[in-house]
């Protein structure tokens, strides 16, 4: 199948190549050219497990190819994605002045019929805003579709290539049709490809993505209650995510969520909720857990140095919101960092893969060490904020030699606390 993708950031750009190494001819669109220079050379902006070598791979293989010329990738094409982002906007809306765009230049693109799939993540009711847009501007035959990404930073690419399901938004036979058709290479059998309208696919996204951020802030809640009266949140945990009702996903206390998702989709939701008069306390109240979690450990720092930081070090272990990306969006780590800065402290941080976009939201008060063990020397405290693995099981003899003081707050609850009081460290965890 003949395919354009419009939009080559993190979900384009797996978009495309992921349809690309399932044998079809995929043109991913995108008006920055700088960033088409890249992709050219081989270059990929963003840090993502296998995309890398999936794109080099079908690029080498002729099967995708990177443009410019919206006009020509619609014309190319038999379904056009609409993958371009929606930001939030000052109100907490999501900004959907880009996708309306790309719907216009479709319009007026179109050279016959075409199935227009949405793949950004919209508020209810964008589908219908798209299919308005496309019709002022052409007479040929089209169908819009809502198609939602699940994709987890870290494990996108796998995400994509053997998804849990597939959900397609339709309200036309012919369309739907086409998209499982494009979709059959992924599954052995179409059970997990489920067909509904288009509104209910727009709030399917949003919907899963505020369960599990619900998740994450409840556990949390938990958490601190476990602080305040002597429990223990793993022992809780465990006892908890036993239940086959509840299951044991994304329900590990620590920092709160973070990235380009859950932040932006939980306002929006909020907002949809404002629009139709639909009060939502419960996505409203977490996402307030989710901003005070980050200042309950940073007060615990305080708590321990007092409110004037100058002349204390503290080294930093992880910087991305999670593992396996190298994205500083809404990332804990940052906001608690930004905040040490301003009471005075430096900081030395390393992360496997996101210092270079750190550096460009953290430009005072804080260096970037290129080893693990560089922003140990002199150090007043260690913040363990991201889980990579590599910080799972360090040379804690080592550290603590090159530490001034032995502390240790450790804002994943990765590490063995009695352990490391049996070791000389003082370790400040979540919920313990």
């Amino acid at each position: 199948m003949k395919i354009s993708v419009i939009g080559t950031g993190y979900v384009g750009l797996v978009t495309g190549a992921c349809l690309a190494d399932m044998g079809n001819d995929v043109i991913c669109v995108d008006n920055n050219s700088e960033k088409l220079q890249k992709f050219e050379q081989g270059l990929i902006p963003i840090f993502e497990p296998g995309l890398e070598e999936l794109i080099k791979h079908n690029t080498k293989e002729n099967r995708l190819s990177f443009s410019s010329n919206i006009k020509e990738a619609v014309e190319f094409s038999d379904v056009c994605f609409i993958t371009v982002g929606t930001p939030q906007d000052k109100d907490g809306n999501a900004d959907l002045q880009y996708v309306m765009s790309v719907a216009e230049e479709i319009g007026k693109s179109l050279n016959g019929y075409k199935v227009i799939v949405n793949k950004s993540t919209v508020p209810v009711g964008t589908a219908d805003m798209i299919r308005e847009t496309i019709k002022a501007n052409t007479s040929y035959p089209f169908d819009v579709v809502s198609n939602p990404e699940f994709l987890k930073q870290g494990n996108a690419v796998e995400d994509f290539l053997y998804p849990d399901r597939i959900i397609i938004g339709s309200e036309s036979d012919k369309a739907t049709k086409i998209m499982k058709d494009l979709y059959t290479s992924f599954f052995r059998t179409n059970n997990r490809i489920m067909v509904m309208d288009t509104k209910s696919a727009e709030l399917a996204k949003y919907a899963s993505n505020s369960f599990l951020a619900t998740k994450i802030s409840f556990m949390n809640e938990i958490a601190n209650l476990c602080e305040k009266v002597g429990a223990d949140v793993e022992m809780v945990r465990m006892g908890i995510t036993a239940d086959s009702r509840i299951g044991n996903k994304f329900l590990f206390p620590g920092l709160g969520y973070g990235g380009s998702c859950f932040p932006k989709d939980l306002k929006a939701l909020i907002k949809t909720g404002e629009k139709y008069g639909c009060d939502m306390p419960i996505i409203k109240s977490v996402d307030y857990t989710n901003k005070i979690q980050r200042e309950i450990f940073t007060k615990k720092i305080f708590k321990r140095f007092g409110d004037n930081l100058t002349g204390k070090t503290f080294a930093v272990w992880g910087l991305a919101f999670k593992p396996k990306t190298d994205d500083v969006r809404e990332a804990p780590a940052i906001t608690v960092i930004q905040k040490l800065v301003e009471a005075g402290a430096s900081v030395r941080a390393y992360d496997p893969k996101a210092k270079e976009n750190a550096a460009k939201v953290l430009t005072k008060g804080v260096s970037f060490a290129d080893t693990l063990y560089d922003v140990f020397d002199g150090a007043d405290a260690m913040l363990l904020m991201t889980e990579w693995n590599e910080f799972r099981h360090p040379n804690f003899e080592k550290i603590k030699q090159m530490m001034k003081t032995p502390i240790i707050f450790d804002g994943r609850n990765l590490y063995d606390a009695e352990y490391l009081k049996e070791n000389s460290f003082e370790c400040y965890q979540i919920g313990r």
